[in-house]
């Protein structure tokens, strides 16, 4: 068997960090977009 512990907290996770930012971002902006969408389809059919 392996001599190596694992040290809890010591793995790397900037990838991690990184995917999870975009996602955020990406989801802020989707919906952003959609509710200015609805405004101006509000707006214009109004």
């Amino acid at each position: 068997m392996s001599e190596e512990t694992h040290k809890q907290g010591s793995m790397d996770i900037s990838v991690q960090e990184k995917t999870f930012d975009g996602f955020i971002s990406m989801v802020t902006k989707g919906a952003i977009i959609s509710i200015l969408l609805l405004l101006f389809i509000g707006l214009v059919n109004g």
